[in-house]
């Protein structure tokens, strides 16, 4: 009998990026963007949108600052309302930006390319916004550094036991350590960026930022080993973090709130939300902005499962609680969660569940997670789900004490809604001016991508680079092969 020869079945996997690319045409369509002298007409509208929601902002920490944050709705016994819920939602926000950086460079994840850049700024813009909410909900805002321990001469330290002060150290220590990581990627973008910009203005701005950069082999294996270490620090912060940040609750007696399990579902819950506002700003850039060939369905296929699968961790966390709480038995826990399901904020709770669990299953689907417009309306509905989760475990958790005679319900205020609605606005406008100065995609990272497909046969063979591409060490973006500084001949006076 004739042995029939294997038949390999391979699965067809979308390119990270799309064939016919060189380097000259990834650094020009990525570049342009920033350097045209044109600005469009729907940048404009995005910014203005934006910036009218800063000067909400500014109005109501104004008029904060004048009447005390009696303005809120805040009462007794829900003292914390929008203020944490907020703070916790934009926290949430910025993981799946250190998540894409740092975690996926660690295990070397091709299609994290496109995509990081924009996911840096999106965490550091995130966490700005959240570090707003507790210092105005201190009271007294003016005294905020009362929670740095810095030797004083009344001797009076910080409480290092209040969670208060572990948020101060766990966000201070995510927000410099995300800038570092996000500039020294921008480092070689700046460099490219100064060889190309024709404006004498934007030379000398993008040089001082490049601080020095020629692209020579020594330059790149400094680069790239305090990449990997700021990378490799920028990882237990997408666990701490937020971790942290669920010790607010988790520390406390108030049932509904102390649950262990607490910091592995907050931590989930992060990275859910935090990929859904990564889709909610990455499809209308690349339809905006035609970058189809670089931001491909297969970033939108990976980070839609990345998302599906931190929606079952949160899904089984919700399930958890539930069922902790009735086998438990406590009297307390049990009614805190009945309240939730058939309570005056029920509404609310089945809200988030359908925006949480249910809408989301439609990404179980390939078709669903490859067409942008499907995706896009999920994110939405993810953002929408999981800042109502954040408003149940505050609010309604608060709003009915052990004693019928403490409980209450907590109406949010116009200036609670000029706060976020805000804050929003200062986030839209922080990403407008990154989009509008910024290389909103790694133009380094992407040129290796380049050279690596087309060793690999993927694109098109580049023997020698053409000669209207710019020469071995200019422009930045240059591939850590090029000869040293050291060796190259000096230059004629």
């Amino acid at each position: 009998m004739s042995q029939q020869p294997e038949q390999h079945h391979e699965i067809h996997r979308p390119p990270v990026l799309r064939p016919g690319h060189s380097l000259l045409s990834v650094t020009e369509k990525i570049s342009t963007i920033v350097l045209t002298r044109h600005t469009s007409t729907g940048w404009w509208i995005g910014f203005i949108v934006g910036f009218i929601g800063v000067m909400l902002l500014l109005l109501g920490i104004t008029y904060l600052f004048i009447a005390g944050i009696g303005i809120w709705g805040l009462n007794i016994p829900v003292a914390w309302g929008f203020a944490i819920v907020n703070f916790v939602w934009w926290i949430g926000i910025g993981h799946a930006g250190t998540l894409i950086s740092a975690i996926l460079l660690l295990l070397k994840q091709q299609w994290r390319t496109s995509i990081n850049r924009f996911a840096e700024a999106m965490t550091i813009f995130a966490v700005a916004c959240a570090g707003l909410f507790p210092l105005l909900h201190l009271g007294r805002p003016q005294f905020f550094y009362f929670l740095v321990p810095y030797p004083a001469t009344t001797g009076v330290w910080p409480q290092f036991r209040s969670p208060l002060m572990w948020d101060f150290f766990a966000v201070a220590t995510y927000f410099t350590v995300s800038l570092l990581f996000w500039y020294m990627g921008l480092i070689p973008d700046f460099a490219t960026l100064r060889d190309r910009a024709h404006r004498w203005g934007a030379k000398v701005i993008y040089g001082i930022l490049a601080m020095g950069w020629r692209g020579s082999s020594r330059h790149w294996r400094r680069y790239q080993d305090a990449y990997l270490l700021l990378a490799g620090l920028a990882t237990p912060l997408v666990v701490s973090v937020h971790t942290i940040v669920s010790f607010d609750f988790a520390v406390g007696i108030v049932p509904g709130w102390h649950e262990t399990i607490f910091p592995p579902y907050f931590v989930a819950g992060a990275i859910y939300s935090g990929f859904a506002m990564v889709f909610t700003l990455a499809i209308p850039l690349r339809a905006a902005y035609g970058l189809q060939d670089f931001i491909t369905d297969r970033h939108l296929d990976n980070s839609a499962k990345v998302m599906l699968a931190s929606g079952l961790v949160v899904a089984y966390g919700y399930l958890m609680e539930a069922f902790m709480a009735w086998y438990s038995g406590h009297a307390f826990e049990t009614y805190v969660f009945t309240n939730r399901f058939t309570g005056p904020y029920a509404p609310a709770y089945w809200s988030l569940i359908v925006c949480n669990i249910v809408i989301p299953q439609a990404l179980w689907f390939r078709r669903v997670r490859r067409t942008p417009i499907a995706l896009f309306f999920i994110s939405l509905v993810i953002n929408v789900g999981m800042w109502l989760e954040r408003f149940i475990i505050v609010v309604v958790s608060l709003h009915r004490d052990h004693l019928p005679s403490s409980w209450g319900m907590y109406s949010p205020t116009f200036w609670d809604w000029a706060l976020y609605l805000g804050t929003i606005g200062l986030f839209v406008s922080l990403l407008f001016l990154f989009i509008r100065f910024l290389p909103m995609i790694s133009i380094a990272e992407m040129r290796e991508l380049v050279e690596e497909h087309d060793q690999e046969g993927h694109g098109q063979q580049h023997a020698a680079p053409p000669l209207h591409e710019p020469p071995v060490g200019q422009e930045g973006g240059t591939p850590p092969d090029a000869s040293p500084e050291e060796d190259r001949p000096p230059e004629s006076s």
